[in-house]
């Protein structure tokens, strides 16, 4: 593995990627955001914190999890459903045997193997068969999931493309939607390990669990300072235990991260304890037993990030409401703790569930920050329990997010004498390339998406929609005044 090590003059960069969120063929504005990021800043390393798979993405439709441990395929999003037909992709007709044999198998769990093997011989039913295409024959899942994972090498080497030309080391966690294409994490950290610089260890304490150090700039192997890659997990709850609300699921697609589960998922416990060892084992290494600095990036916020943010009146501009624990307060940015420029768009996804995080962070030592991804609309650094807390926005262009000249990659500058004083800024679309994206039509759909009550009063509490809304209602009414004026 690459020695990571501060520069001679004492500095060292990271650029923070969020959300890339795409399907085998990257987009190209997000790749050249990409590079134009990597251009800028000169980084040293790369972090992606999770999400870089839309893993509910019509390619991968065939194989696609809502939930781990489901047959691939078996319950696919509606809106996902909508989108393939419009894209012309077909769903393949496979063999039910093969698939549940083979869907437990990834899954490590195999309660029925024995009593469906007995009946594989002669047993030959299709899951589905939804085209008539003459070509196109039954297909086993290993044939299917295959598939998927060049598609997932393909995804990868498209947003990897400009880090690898760079030469700069890159780590990546994992999202709630990486593992829904089919292909699990820890599979996912092997094909990440195909491409030169990924920093991903073979023997981590799980994938998207591990340490990079970050060596002193005068050769000594002291570790100056660390960065630490935590996966927070996906979904809360077992999807067997949720299957009563697929109905809802189905009628709501679009909150199917929330509706069909308990909630998002948090660390493991033991991703919590390790935390705190990985502490003590770096300073066992430089030989002082102290914490080193650390910053910690992950996908998941915990639910600290809401304090961060004040609560406000309802009718506030701006404001948005909070979701699930959250529910029914309306929150704005605390400027009294968040950093100049800090931007809040949406709701903190966070789960029901404070498994102490902050509280371990803080306890162990060393660490000053915590920067998460997920809520593709913020992009806010906040104080709150003695660490910075902060995220940073999309950098994708095929996923929902703010405007396009807001999406961007969150830049880290760190000083050897002090990494807790650390520089952090958003290199923006607006600032690297320009202020609108090659489709700005579709950003403007994914800026103004509407799901429900809440992102409707949500959009009314922005200043410039409520304006036009206002306005469009008002010539509506001019108009039928006049029309019953004419009338008489």
């Amino acid at each position: 593995m690459t020695n990571l090590r501060f520069r001679e003059d004492g500095s060292f960069r990271v650029l923070q990627m969020a959300d890339i969120q795409d399907g085998p063929n990257v987009l190209p504005d997000t790749i050249r955001l990409i590079r134009e990021a990597i251009r800028k800043a000169d980084p040293d390393l790369v972090v992606f914190t999770g999400d870089q798979i839309r893993g509910y993405d019509p390619a991968y439709i065939d194989t696609f999890l809502r939930r781990r441990g489901e047959e691939p395929g078996a319950r696919v999003r509606a809106v996902t459903e909508v989108e393939a037909k419009l894209r012309g992709i077909k769903r393949r007709a496979r063999n039910r045997v093969n698939n549940r044999l083979l869907a437990m198998k990834s899954d490590g769990s195999n309660p029925d193997v024995q009593q469906t093997a007995s009946t594989a011989s002669t047993t030959s039913t299709l899951v589905y068969s939804t085209t008539s295409d003459p070509q196109d024959v039954p297909t086993t899942l290993d044939e299917l999931m295959d598939e998927t994972r060049d598609k997932v090498r393909r995804t990868f080497a498209g947003f990897l493309g400009p880090v690898i030309e760079a030469e700069v080391p890159f780590a990546a966690t994992y999202g709630n939607h990486d593992f829904q294409c089919g292909i699990l994490a820890d599979e996912q950290d092997g094909i990440y390990r195909e491409f030169p610089g990924c920093l991903n260890p073979v023997d981590s304490l799980e994938p998207g669990t591990f340490a990079l150090p970050i060596e002193a700039s005068d050769g000594s192997g002291r570790v100056a300072m660390s960065v630490m890659m935590v996966n927070s997990g996906d979904y809360a709850g077992k999807p067997e235990e949720n299957d009563a609300q697929y109905p809802a699921y189905v009628v709501n697609p679009r909150g199917l991260d929330l509706a069909d589960s308990d909630g998002y998922g948090t660390p493991s416990p033991e991703a919590i304890d390790w935390l705190g060892a990985v502490q003590s084992e770096l300073g066992e290494r430089n030989g002082d037993g102290k914490p080193v600095p650390a910053i910690a990036f992950q996908h998941i916020p915990p639910q600290e990030f809401y304090d961060c943010l004040k609560e406000v009146p309802a009718w506030t501009p701006n404001a948005v409401e909070g979701a699930r624990t959250h529910a029914g307060h309306c929150y704005v940015l605390n400027h009294e703790i968040c950093r100049p420029g800090s931007r809040l768009g949406e709701a903190i996804g966070c789960a029901d569930e404070n498994v102490g995080e902050v509280d371990a962070l803080r306890e162990a030592g060393g660490y000053f920050a915590l920067f998460c991804g997920h809520d593709h609309k913020n992009a806010f650094v906040g104080h709150a329990h003695g660490i910075d807390l902060g995220y940073a926005p999309t950098c994708g262009f095929e996923c929902y997010g703010p405007k396009s000249r807001y999406r961007g990659i969150r830049l880290f500058e760190f000083h050897e004498s002090n990494p807790a004083g650390y520089v952090t800024r958003m290199l923006t679309w607006g600032d690297l390339v320009g202020r609108y994206s090659s489709n700005e039509v579709r950003v403007w759909f994914e800026d103004h998406c509407v799901t429900g009550a809440i992102s409707m009063r949500n959009e009314l509490r922005r200043p410039q929609v409520f304006a036009v809304l206002s306005g469009a209602m008002s010539l509506g009414f001019m108009a039928v005044i006049r029309s019953l004026v004419k009338k008489r």
